[in-house]
């Protein structure tokens, strides 16, 4: 096929939706398709073989687009509503493969065209308004709505990236054009080069010098993400181990150092700016115990599946962010309270039953999420898409 993708994010930066892009497009040209990508004016290019990257011009001198909606990705989509229209009267397009809010305009596009159009739902639009404390104003939320049901009513296919989307089309009654694909995905899955015992062991010497046990947290510092709780837990632990944390910028993380000063364990407290996902990996094979304190939302984490893929033991908060992928076969699960979540990371630290769950977590990782089913369950969505 020749797909028309629309991309409103920085793409390529390492963070959720982005690597979603990523991954989406490593699958569709591996498989033969062309891509042309339109996309915000930030990003790394990516050379994959029938891939074309268009930016929109950069007209507001944009330097950053924070995560989650904002008054700069208008401008932003307006253009690109613009480009892609250029775009599909200079060419036949087989399929319009839109993401996140460029499910509107990609739709209005792929009728005005009479071009089939899939929706990658990545979350739904007027939940994020609450998910980044955007606004609470009821009249935005139901156009957020509106909205939302005018694309998924009018897309011929809707891939959903967790249950609870899932259950939410399947409720709106779009469940038959529904495609479930979780981001299964890593970097480490394809990396040609991989970290070594010597590599990751230099790892634990710089962040554990005394050879502590390690906590990881890998991510960024939106609340949802629940920091704040991860770093009172810790302060609560009886077991000494090194809480590391990865991600975050040096403005990020000023408050929780001040925190774990406040805490009484500065010392065992590492701060790590955000470094590209290909070295997320060894940070993650350096661990002992991998956290996800999650305080709101229902989004699945990406990081999620390659916690599971490291076989180590995992914590993460009993929210259904959380546990409608992991269960107490596979991770540990705590209230989000930082005395429970203290006496969880205890219990992964030293228990046998801890490590039999993580060996749980790596079986199930290499049976089902593996790349040949990704690539099944894109083909499914663009066959969907495309069927007359």
């Amino acid at each position: 096929m020749n797909i028309l993708m629309l991309a409103p994010e920085p793409f390529f930066q390492p963070r959720g939706t982005p690597i979603s892009v990523y991954f989406r497009l490593k699958a569709l040209t591996d498989m033969g398709h062309t891509v042309d990508l339109v996309t915000y004016p930030l990003g790394e290019d990516m050379p994959f073989p029938g891939l074309t990257i268009t930016r929109v011009p950069n007209l507001l001198r944009v330097k950053k687009i924070k995560i989650g909606p904002s008054p700069a990705k208008l401008p932003l989509d307006a253009l690109m509503t613009a480009w892609a229209f250029g775009k599909l009267v200079r060419r036949r397009y087989d399929l319009i493969f839109s993401h996140e809010e460029a499910g509107l305009f990609g739709l209005v596009l792929g009728k005005l065209f009479r071009t089939p159009h899939l929706y990658d739902m990545h979350s739904s639009l007027p939940q994020q308004l609450e998910n980044f404390d955007f606004s609470h104003n009821t009249a935005l939320k139901a156009a957020f709505t509106a909205i939302e049901n005018f694309v998924l009513k009018g897309s011929r296919s809707v891939i959903v990236i967790c249950r609870d989307l899932l259950d939410y089309v399947n409720g709106l009654g779009y469940g038959d054009k529904a495609v479930f694909l979780e981001n299964i995905l890593d970097f480490n899955d394809f990396d040609p080069n991989p970290s070594t015992e010597e590599e990751i062991a230099a790892v634990r010497r710089t962040i554990a010098p005394g050879g502590e046990k390690i906590v990881l947290y890998a991510g960024n510092f939106e609340p949802y993400q629940g920091v704040p709780l991860l770093v009172e837990a810790f302060g609560r632990m009886k077991e000494k181990a090194v809480l590391l944390i990865v991600g975050g910028s040096a403005d990020d993380h000023v408050s929780v150092r001040k925190r774990a000063a406040e805490l009484g364990f500065a010392e065992r407290f590492v701060l790590v700016e955000k470094v590209p996902p290909q070295r997320v990996p060894i940070y993650i094979k350096a661990g002992d115990v991998l956290v996800s304190p999650r305080a709101s939302g229902t989004n699945t984490p990406l990081k999620i599946y390659a916690y599971l893929k490291g076989g180590k033991p995992i914590v993460a908060t009993n929210l259904w962010t959380n546990a409608q992928v992991l269960t107490e076969d596979i991770a540990i699960l705590s209230p989000p309270e930082p005395g429970k979540f203290a006496a969880a990371l205890d219990f992964a630290l030293v228990s046998e039953e801890a490590q039999k769950r993580a060996a749980a977590g790596a079986e199930l990782a290499a049976r089902e999420y593996t790349y040949p089913r990704y690539r099944e369950k894109i083909t499914e969505a663009i066959t969907k898409a495309a069927a007359r």
